[in-house]
């Protein structure tokens, strides 16, 4: 991932550049644009469940046992697990049914042939091809939809990446300058203090202020080592971008080439009916039938996952409490400080940071004594002094840029941009895939059970043009030639005439016999 850094007095703090996606979340990008805008701040980071979400939480959890189970987000709840499953199940029965139904067709196609009247041929022939037209085109819209919801989704796992990205960043900014800090502090202790005591060996006072400055330095270094946020964490926000990006690539993926292979089809299927190709037709009705496999199956992913997430959405804040202890092993009140970012609930940190900020001032104050006491009697002090100063300004400054991140309104809004990412583009862009797999697999099962038709009328009309007799006369394409050869005299072939023995009185045409006739009959 590529890297870069920004400076802070002399201390450098990397900086992680997010990836570019394929796309970003309008929702992400207004909530940044908010951001700027203190007054609106606190309306700009509030997140309410959509209704969609509160529709599918609604959505009855039935275990194995026909059993009603608690909505409640639980994904590690064996009751919670099998509701999931059985309405994923529900699309597998659902595929059951519509094979039973094809099978069924096909043998009444087959085996139950009735005569059919003449008069109603042309009629059933041309309802069967509108029928398979009709069920193709309603399957390239329910293709649009799915292209549509398949970005949606991606859009908002993007978003949830960044998102992430950025709370990472925080995190890292956070540890690199509580190390930096507190590597500066102990190096100002060892070094330079240690050389002012050893300066300051005949004067007591100064070695007592030398000696309380050593002790406030300490203990902001022991303060500033208990604000890690994430040290003692298992799961990383950066591992949680890695796996979530290599998942939702490879969705990503699948989809696009599920939605190319029915809109394959589809194309396929019409270059069939037009051109009338029977073998065409029949390898895209086996085509069909993977196709109406696959959509199945997606649908009831698609219903699992879009059941799940609006359990979470609706209220994430209750889940990722109940979670602290077992997964992320983090304090309830900082989690708690962060996710709500009320201004009501005490900032967990404030304590610590008070402590801190008094004792570098007390630093500052002694040293400050020092340097308009101690440099006029001791000279060669001055230049450690200088040096403690230099650091102490590093440190208030580094101490001023921590307090700022460890406010909860950046990582508040960086929870925010997740959960509407989540909740509002990932929940809509799965119900979009989830019609887009409804409206697939109702189009495949229709165009199963009328393609077999179809191409037994393409039987029946190449029949009828082998049965017409030519030198029948009622035959329109024989009625068609007699005009053309009624009006020509026939000629004797030129092949009928011998070369050799012929003579020139043999190769003269006959006059026309002259008619008795009066002129007027040919007038």
């Amino acid at each position: 991932m590529p890297q870069c850094s920004w400076e802070l007095g002399s201390i450098q703090i990397p900086c992680l550049v997010v990836p570019t996606g394929r796309k970003g979340s309008k929702r992400g990008q207004k909530a940044t644009r908010i951001q700027s805008n203190p007054v609106t701040m606190a309306y700009a980071l509030s997140y309410k469940p959509s209704w969609w979400t509160l529709f599918l939480h609604e959505v009855p959890h039935v275990n194995f046992q026909f059993e009603l189970v608690d909505n409640t987000f639980a994904p590690q709840d064996w009751n919670y697990q099998q509701a999931l499953l059985f309405l994923a199940s529900l699309s597998g029965f659902c595929l059951v049914i519509s094979l039973i139904l094809i099978l069924v067709y096909l043998i009444r196609f087959c085996c139950c042939r009735s005569e059919e009247e003449e008069e109603t041929k042309g009629r059933r022939e041309c309802c069967v091809t509108w029928s398979s037209v009709a069920a193709v085109i309603i399957c390239c819209a329910g293709i649009g939809i799915g292209f549509y919801g398949n970005s949606e989704v991606n859009d908002g796992v993007y978003q949830v990446s960044y998102s992430l990205m950025d709370t990472n960043l925080t995190f890292t900014s956070v540890d690199i300058l509580i190390s930096n800090t507190t590597d500066l502090l102990n190096t100002a202790v060892r070094d330079h203090l240690t050389r002012l005591e050893e300066i300051f060996t005949k004067r007591t006072e100064f070695i007592v202020a030398v000696r309380n400055t050593r002790r406030q330095a300490e203990s902001v270094v022991l303060l500033l080592s208990n604000l890690s946020l994430w040290r003692d964490v298992s799961l990383a926000p950066l591992d949680l971008v890695v796996q979530l990006t290599f998942v939702e690539d490879y969705r990503w993926l699948a989809y696009i080439l599920l939605l190319l292979l029915d809109l394959v089809i589809c194309l396929f299927i019409l270059l069939g009916l037009a051109k009338q190709v029977k073998w065409l037709l029949i390898v895209m009705m086996m085509m069909g039938t993977l196709a109406l496999l696959l959509s199945w199956g997606s649908l009831g992913l698609e219903t699992a996952a879009a059941v799940s997430l609006s359990d979470l959405c609706v209220d994430p804040n209750l889940y990722l409490m109940n979670q602290t202890d077992l997964l992320y092993n983090l304090d309830p009140d900082v989690l708690e400080y962060y996710l709500t970012c009320d201004p009501m609930v005490r900032n967990p940190y404030q304590q610590k940071l008070t402590k801190s900020q008094r004792a570098l001032s007390v630093i500052h104050s002694q040293l400050h004594g020092l340097e308009r006491e101690a440099i006029p009697q001791f000279p060669a002090a001055q230049k450690n002094l200088i040096a403690v100063q230099e650091i102490l300004n590093i440190t208030e400054g580094n101490f001023h840029h921590l307090v700022a991140l460890l406010n909860c309104r950046g990582l508040n809004k960086d929870y925010t941009d997740t959960v509407k990412g989540l909740c509002y583009d990932g929940t809509e862009g799965l119900l979009f895939l989830f019609l887009f797999s409804l409206l697939s697999s109702l189009c495949f099962t229709a165009i199963v059970c009328t393609l077999p038709r179809a191409w037994r009328q393409f039987q029946y009309r190449d029949s009828e043009y082998d049965d017409i007799d030519e030198d029948d006369p009622f035959n329109p394409q024989a009625r068609r030639q007699t005009p053309r050869s009624a009006g020509r005299p026939h000629l004797p072939s030129f092949y009928s005439y011998s070369s050799s023995c012929g003579s020139q009185s043999s190769l003269r045409v006959s006059a026309p016999p002259i008619s008795n006739a009066p002129v007027s009959q040919y007038m």
